[in-house]
């Protein structure tokens, strides 16, 4: 009885730190919102039902996670704006002055999520 509880604190937990990431993403431009929000949904429905609820009737983001769930589904809009920002950090990565391996690897990453980010169906 004691470790259900102590698993259901950890999911809310979860959730509540990803809602506050992505409210804090909803002010940075360099932090993604919804993708925390997926992930906070995904954990409410482990421990927190309502909260899973609120999260996939939220006026502004409900659509989006209830669109990634039903059909793993990006809006065009997200996939440009993901693309944008990982192409500016890639520029500022390769113009820093870190290590060669990551001026490259980290780039190369970005540029590998990017070209997965489009094969998504959208709307």
């Amino acid at each position: 009885m004691l470790s259900r509880l102590f698993i259901l604190i950890l999911w809310r937990l979860l959730a509540v730190i990803c809602v506050a990431l992505g409210i804090i993403g909803a002010f940075l431009p360099v932090m993604p919102t919804v993708v925390f929000l997926l992930v906070a949904a995904w954990a409410a429905g482990k421990g927190w039902p309502q909260l899973e609820v609120w999260l996939l009737t939220h006026p502004r983001h409900g659509a989006s996670i209830r669109a990634w769930r039903e059909r793993g589904a990006v809006p065009r809009r997200a996939k440009w704006a993901a693309s944008l920002m990982m192409g500016l950090s890639s520029v500022a990565l390769v113009a820093s002055p870190l290590a060669l391996w990551w001026r490259i690897g980290l780039p190369l990453g970005m540029g590998c999520i990017a070209l997965w980010l489009w094969t998504r169906p959208e709307g």
